[in-house]
Parts: structure tokens; sequence; C-alpha cells
């Protein structure tokens, strides 16, 4: 999944959680170069979101996980989220399924 966050907090508050009715599992992963190796790991204590800052979830680097799909998604079918902040209430979103490949579009919110 692949989105913009950005916080109006006056301090962090990190992006700790993602539910979703799409998947029995999903997971704040980052993608990153180690050597001349793409790596990818959870992250585990969730993402910080530094105050007055914005974060993109995008391909390449931070991004959610979601597995265990109840459904295959599809192409422009919309799957449900809500993100858990430390702080912050937890907004629900909807992120729309778009094509994979290099030229595939990353959605915003």
């Amino acid at each position: 999944g692949f989105l913009a966050i950005t916080t109006k907090g006056t301090g962090p508050d990190p992006l700790v959680a993602v539910r979703s009715a799409a998947s029995d599992k999903v997971e704040i992963h980052e993608m990153k170069m180690d050597g001349n190796v793409m790596r990818m790991r959870e992250l585990e204590k969730g993402l910080e979101i530094p105050p007055g800052a914005t974060v993109e979830l995008k391909p390449g680097g931070f991004h959610l996980m979601f597995m265990a799909l109840k459904a295959p998604f599809a192409k422009g079918a919309k799957v449900p989220a809500t993100l858990v902040f430390e702080k912050a209430a937890t907004p629900d979103i909807d992120l729309v399924v778009e094509a994979m490949g290099p030229g595939a579009p990353a959605h915003r919110h």
C-alpha cells in the first residue's frame, strides 16, 4: 500500500499499526539498499512521522504489506484500512488497487 501521511501535531507520532478487513495482517515495511542488494524489513516499532512533516509510502521505500488476503485484489477496487497512530486518532482510509509493474503510479492520500 502506498500513500502520503502528514502530521499536524507538535511532536512525533509514529504509525504503529494498520488494520484491514481485506487481509488477516498488515505490516509496515521499509525497503532500502544494503550494498548491492535491496532488502525489505518490517518496522516493528512503527514508522516515525516527524511533527509537521509528510512521509511518503512509495515503491522502493516505506510501504504497507497486506498479508493473508481474504480475496485477491482487483484493479480499480478499494481496499479499506485503518491507520493506528501512537497518539492521534485512527483514520479509516481506502486505497485504490492499481496495476503492478514498473510504470504503475503510486496511490497517494
